[in-house]
């Protein structure tokens, strides 16, 4: 089943609010909720109820791949085309999908982290 916009925006907050050392807020626009680890953004979600994305960190194959099998994924929108893509409402974005999104940004931002800043580092 895929996901409305709505959903599909508050499926990704969870998914990154479930995460160890999410922290976020408005640091940009009132319309963009910025999802960081350790200062380090890993996700956006747009609140303008006119274009409901998410956008996220990805490895360039991965991402590729993802823009190529989707129509509502698409390169980065506020961010790097290369490694950052974004996802709308449409056919095949379900909540598995956005939660394994978000979760593979959390990972490739706290992978390139020092050990020190790491969630969970003594």
């Amino acid at each position: 089943m895929s996901a409305a916009g709505d959903r599909l925006q508050d499926t990704a907050r969870q998914a990154a609010l479930a995460l160890p050392g999410t922290d976020h807020g408005y640091p940009f626009t009132e319309h963009l909720d910025v999802y960081k680890v350790a200062g380090k953004v890993f996700l956006i979600v747009t609140d303008d109820p006119g274009e409901q994305i998410i956008t996220v960190k990805c490895e360039p194959e991965r991402a590729r791949a993802l823009v190529h099998a989707h129509a509502s994924i698409t390169p980065g929108r506020y961010l790097g085309k290369r490694h950052w893509i974004s996802l709308g409402p449409g056919l095949g974005i379900t909540k598995r999908l956005v939660t394994d999104a978000v979760e593979d940004s959390y990972d490739l931002v706290v992978e390139r982290l020092p050990r020190r800043d790491r969630p969970g580092a003594r």
